[in-house]
């Protein structure tokens, strides 16, 4: 089987598109994908490099872990190769400091486009950065030795790569407190019951179970779609008067589009 050629392969992220499906993979095993600033700008560049056509885009690491997090070398002196170290970036004024976590941050959030679904594979360790990726997808498969895990509190720091939204959204206030604060190990078993997977699989149907979920999700509509991800997504900000307006409009678009009344 010949498989499409990377759009992108650089800092331990490849990019792939088959048609509607684009597969973005962490390609670091040996270091259990571990996280950098160079690795996020690579997701970046795999968010605006994506081709229209795109409807689903799946998460994936290689190897036993989806990722474990941030490369520690970032707590170092030396940090990395041609980067400031945290250190570093710490010395500097709150702009730069704000400016960049932000550029950081704009690796997870493309994952959550109105225009894609996003769809994580997760296996063994989640933890940190890796936690935080997962959750930026819109759903989440996971093989039953997934061991996610939020340890920034216990570094000293807080979760910063937009995961606390989404954590919160989830599993509620409290329990997401718990997870954050105690840094504890949430299994398959939890991550189903608590909504943070969709379903959990042995860890062998893993790629099997992603792809029966992308091809359901590929069969519908894409309009329909969209426009029932961005009614979902704004609902719990909206009282339950202005998701009914917010229905009615959507719904009249459909209608009129079906009926070939659209721009």
């Amino acid at each position: 089987m010949n498989l499409p050629a990377p759009l992108l392969d650089k800092d331990g992220v490849r990019l792939t598109v088959d048609d509607a499906i684009a597969t973005v993979s962490l390609t670091n095993p040996d270091k259990r994908n571990v996280q950098s600033p160079a690795l996020w700008r690579a997701l970046g560049e795999a968010g605006r490099a994506l081709p229209g056509s795109v409807r689903v885009v799946v998460v994936r690491g290689e190897g036993k872990s989806f990722s474990a997090g941030l490369d520690r070398r970032a707590f170092t002196p030396e940090g990395f190769d041609g980067e400031p170290s945290f250190l570093d970036l710490a010395r500097g004024g709150d702009d730069v400091l704000d400016a960049t976590i932000a550029e950081y941050q704009d690796a997870f959030t493309w994952l959550r486009r109105s225009d894609i679904l996003s769809v994580a594979a997760v296996q063994g360790h989640a933890i940190g950065a890796g936690f935080q990726l997962a959750l930026s997808c819109d759903l989440r498969v996971v093989a039953d030795d997934v061991q996610f895990s939020m340890r920034e509190t216990s570094l000293g720091l807080v979760p910063d790569l937009t995961g606390t939204h989404p954590l919160v959204s989830l599993v509620g206030y409290a329990r997401a407190l718990e997870i954050c604060v105690t840094g504890r190990y949430v299994h398959a078993d939890e991550a189903v019951r608590s909504g943070l997977a969709n379903v959990s699989v042995p860890a062998g149907e893993l790629a099997d179970a992603t792809q029966d979920l992308v091809a359901a999700l590929v069969a519908a509509p894409r309009d329909a779609v969209i426009e029932t991800k961005a009614l979902l997504q704004g609902a719990s900000d909206r009282t339950l008067d202005d998701q009914r307006t917010a229905e009615r409009a959507a719904q009249g678009r459909r209608l009129r589009d079906l009926a070939g009344l659209g721009d």
